[in-house]
């Protein structure tokens, strides 16, 4: 077995038996990988805290012929803002499944994990709206997959909303959020990007749609 280093965010955790764990990290160096956390479902093991959704660390790995098993954690963010506020973890949760979605083994989901990691940031700061920040997400993330369709010329679009698209598009992922577009024209943006995510993703997030309830109540 080998020893192996990586940077990361915990994107899904799962009961593995009655006490291990499986997790799927969006790493910097092997883009996604699953890891078996051993007796990390036993109360007082040290994988406790450092194994659910949402943690960014340092994660020290034994590389197994078919699998990787955890043997350290250095967390560097809990992101306990989403334990306490359940609005919040909705939003983060579906981040996390577009990064799962999108994340592959061995590729170079470094771009993602930036974007990612500056997104669960900016939700936990009350002087940013939510949905200013899942709309850039969804936007960017996409873009990072060349998959953006990029925005009809018949569109109606106001400019101002083309700028954005532009700024985003040519912005490192952890710059894509530092503009502001007044009430309509973020609107139309809003409105423009539900649709090229509706034709994008083949899945269904259970996250999106408990954000999409949420605010119907």
């Amino acid at each position: 077995m080998n020893d192996v280093s990586v940077t990361g965010i915990v994107i899904k955790s799962e009961p593995i038996g009655e006490y291990d764990r499986r997790v799927v990290l969006l790493t910097k160096e092997r883009g996604k990988i699953s890891v078996f956390a051993r007796g990390a479902m036993r109360p007082n093991n040290r994988f406790v805290a450092s194994t659910n959704p949402f943690i960014f660390g340092i994660f020290d790995l034994y590389a197994g012929s078919n699998s990787y098993s955890l043997s350290k954690v250095e967390v560097k963010e809990y992101f306990e803002g989403f334990r306490t506020n359940l609005d919040l973890t909705f939003y983060g949760t579906y981040f996390l499944e577009i990064a799962d979605y999108y994340g592959r083994e061995n590729a170079d989901n470094v771009g993602l994990m930036r974007l990612l990691y500056k997104a669960l940031t900016l939700l936990l700061d009350d002087s940013v709206d939510n949905e200013f920040v899942k709309t850039i997400f969804e936007m960017k993330a996409i873009m990072l997959e060349g998959e953006f369709p990029g925005i009809p010329d018949d569109s109606d679009l106001p400019q101002g909303a083309r700028k954005a698209v532009r700024y985003v598009y040519d912005s490192k992922p952890e710059n894509v959020f530092s503009f502001s577009l007044s009430g309509e024209t973020f609107e139309k943006l809003k409105k423009e990007v539900r649709e090229i995510c509706n034709q994008t993703f083949d899945r269904e997030f259970k996250s999106l749609a408990m954000i999409q309830f949420t605010q119907n109540q």
